[in-house]
């Protein structure tokens, strides 16, 4: 158990400055705000906690979060596209503190938004939160695809199967994978010590993406909604810790 007790003290660290960046931001995502001032919001907050924003020049990335609106998957660039009534973004956080990332992303709602989207939300935070309570030393990673799939299958949804949650710690990402579909008892065991993001990309209509000319934002092929929820864990030897709780209890929209 030695072998990952400090690692874990400092995954905790750096994820619990990735949940603060989420928690101060939240009122501030708001109607006719632009996401490159959450964008620069979140990045003088996360470097006058001690910390630094890992997508700002990763892989050339020009920003320190990811703003991703309605039919963006993932990765969008923030800009200054003003928040409207009606949209929904996803704001992704990953916060390196002493060499240690904590990677985590929440839903929000503007203004007055569609009962399916509000859907999808739940739908997309609830997969991810069924994934984690499952998890324990012995599970496998299939285990976790199949719960998260086969919930949102349930519900009407796809799953995104381009992009996947990713191992973490003093890397931003490294192996394994965690996909977000899958079948039971499949993929390696999970093991005390892992660190791992879960991050499923949830859509109202088929699960098909395409990317666009900047190299990074990741869009529904169909047009179709799409939302996102991430937290950073670890795997005990009893179970597992969440590392990007909010310290306000946020989880999904409304926050109140």
């Amino acid at each position: 158990m030695s072998d990952y007790l400090e690692k874990f003290e400092k995954m905790r660290i750096a994820g619990k400055l990735a949940a603060k960046t989420l928690d101060m931001l939240t009122d501030n995502i708001k109607e006719g705000v632009s996401t490159d001032h959450i964008d620069k919001l979140g990045y003088e907050f996360i470097r006058d906690n001690g910390g630094y924003s890992a997508p700002l020049y990763y892989r050339g990335f020009t920003k320190s979060l990811c703003t991703s609106l309605n039919h963006v998957v993932c990765h969008g660039i923030p800009s200054d596209r003003i928040l409207r009534d009606g949209d929904a973004v996803n704001v992704d956080v990953t916060a390196i503190v002493e060499e240690h990332y904590g990677d985590t992303s929440r839903m929000f709602s503007i203004g007055k938004t569609p009962v399916k989207l509000n859907n999808l939300i739940d739908t997309t935070y609830e997969s991810m939160m069924r994934a984690i309570k499952i998890l324990k030393p012995g599970i496998r990673l299939g285990d976790i695809g199949y719960e998260i799939q086969s919930f949102v299958e349930e519900k009407g949804f796809s799953v995104v199967r381009d992009f996947c949650g990713h191992g973490i710690s003093t890397t931003f990402h490294e192996p394994p994978n965690i996909l977000h579909y899958g079948s039971k008892n499949s993929g390696m065991d999970l093991r005390p010590g892992m660190t791992f993001t879960i991050e499923p990309m949830v859509n109202t209509g088929k699960y098909d993406v395409k990317m666009l000319n900047d190299g990074w934002t990741a869009v529904t092929k169909d047009k179709s909604l799409s939302a996102q929820f991430e937290h950073t864990l670890g795997i005990t030897e009893n179970g597992y810790e969440i590392f990007t709780e909010s310290a306000k209890g946020y989880s999904k929209p409304p926050y109140l």
